[in-house]
């Protein structure tokens, strides 16, 4: 069931003129109660709150001198006020007339009040009617006024809360807003610095730190945490809440997951978290309740772009809500091509088998998951059938999807028949952009290029370096024929 109204009055701006002390009668400085010419003015509105005005009694009269009041139930309010919950324990009753009780708890009485004034189908003279508000107006400026008004004894309602002002007009009372809009700030941990941000960077498969903080205003009411994660993100069904610093029992809010069936969530949101009356009463200008909770980077995860986001926004009062708050969490991919050069032309190679690897002896091989297209994607912890090797196709080409802003090491295992091997890993660096450097490059560029080189045709026995072996040796044995026989001829003559 959506969420019902759960009427509180937070730093209840109770602004009561006790004039319902007794009831009076004609008499020197008494003035009949005319219609008409009362006033509320709210100070310190909060721009875009509706407020409403209940007249609870009416003011029959009242003596300006001896400052007594006489009141009577309004038609509507007869009810409530006459109810065995009000009755005797914050009023009493006589001849119709209405007195405060000394000492009652007027904080008390007001959220009774309001929580009748927002209860559907009263049952008033045996018809169902509905409680109306005496006037409503938003807030504009900071200022909201209602003229105009019977006089009597109002209960003020803002739907950033229960502001419950509980006053007479007789013929002017003003009230100051006392109520505040809270707030909400979303945050994500970041691994490689355990520090709190708006975005991060994790592999597929890793474990992902959120926060939410909500600073919290005296005032507002039904306060209801709204957390919606995109498809890549698993919630792990578990929070953790703390008021400045301390635990909050929980027995002060209600978490509900979208996993639950009979949960029907209108913003599909993954989970909603509710506090109880009794907590909203405890809050306090700029309290701090700090929510923190887990989700799994899982196989469905966004791929770079705009990267996996998690959503926040706190609503109060009848229907308000905060600005919603944003992180984003990004994982990465790792483009691959292994080719050769043939008449100057980027050639790809088929055959040659890689390992990723975050270590540079090429150890705590990445688990990986076959795609299609050649595309090779980071496993999680429960998957099974899962792969450590890649092989290049005709095509040279693979991608490896789901990786951590970090460093990490391209291994070739195995060259294609013919070529030589990589002496030593490739070191390829991804930023918190998405940036790829290999080897220390200064540039980014978007794919790995794996070069190989075939290896140089040696002579062998009976082969082209014998027969050449011979052919030289001939030509030395002739040059050295013609020197010797040159020789001899100097020495004949």
């Amino acid at each position: 069931m959506k969420l019902i109204k759960k009427i509180a009055a937070i730093m209840l701006s109770v602004i009561m003129v006790l004039g319902m002390a007794s009831v009076v009668s004609a008499g020197e400085g008494e003035t009949a109660a005319p219609t008409g010419n009362g006033k509320i003015t709210i100070t310190n509105a909060i721009p875009s709150q509706t407020y409403k005005i209940y007249r609870i009694l009416e003011l029959e009269s009242y003596n300006t001198t001896t400052e007594n009041y006489a009141y009577k139930a309004t038609a509507t309010w007869k009810p409530f006020i006459e109810s065995n919950e009000i009755k005797d324990v914050y009023v009493t009753i006589n001849d119709g007339y209405v007195t405060w009780k000394d000492n009652a708890d007027v904080a008390t009485f007001a959220k009774k009040a309001l929580a009748y004034a927002n209860t559907q189908n009263h049952i008033i003279n045996s018809d169902k009617s509905q409680i109306a508000p005496a006037a409503a107006a938003g807030a504009t400026t900071s200022t909201v006024a209602f003229s105009d008004l019977p006089l009597g004894y109002y209960l003020v309602d803002s739907s950033a809360g229960a502001l419950c002002s509980l006053n007479t007009t007789a013929t002017e009372a003003t009230i100051q807003e006392k109520n505040g809009v809270p707030s909400v700030e979303k945050k994500v941990q970041e691994d490689s610095t355990n520090e709190w941000g708006e975005s991060n960077t994790v592999d597929i498969g890793q474990t992902v730190n959120f926060q939410t903080t909500i600073t919290a205003q005296p005032g507002a009411q039904n306060y209801v945490l709204h957390d919606k994660m995109d498809a890549g993100l698993t919630f792990d069904g578990t929070v953790t809440v703390k008021k400045n610093g301390t635990d909050v029992d929980t027995t002060n809010y209600t978490l509900k997951t979208h996993t639950d069936s009979s949960v029907t969530f209108t913003d599909d949101c993954t989970f909603e978290i509710t506090f109880t009356e009794n907590f909203c009463d405890t809050l306090k200008v700029n309290d701090k309740i700090i929510v923190t909770y887990s989700a799994t980077l899982n196989e469905n995860a966004v791929i770079a772009g705009e990267g996996n986001k998690n959503t926040t926004k706190l609503t109060y009062g009848d229907s308000s809500e905060t600005t919603s708050s944003t992180t984003t969490t990004k994982t990465f991919e790792l483009p691959v091509l292994k080719y050769t050069m043939k008449n100057n032309t980027e050639t790809p190679l088929a055959g040659a088998t890689f390992t990723l690897s975050k270590k540079n002896d090429g150890t705590e091989l990445i688990k990986l998951v076959s795609g299609e297209n050649n595309t090779y994607r980071v496993a999680t912890t429960s998957e099974t059938g899962t792969v450590t090797a890649v092989t290049t196709t005709a095509s040279g080409e693979f991608t490896i999807q789901g990786l951590d802003a970090d460093t990490y090491y391209l291994t070739e295992t195995k060259q294609p028949d013919g070529y030589n091997k990589l002496s030593a890993p490739i070191t390829v660096v991804i930023d918190e952009n998405g940036n790829i450097t290999v080897n220390g490059q200064k540039s980014s560029v978007t794919e790995v290029k794996v070069l190989n080189n075939t290896g140089t045709i040696l002579p062998t026995t009976g082969g082209n370096g014998t027969s050449l072996i011979y052919f030289l040796g001939a030509v030395l044995a002739l040059v050295s024929g013609v020197v010797l026989i040159t020789k001899q001829r100097m020495k004949n003559s």
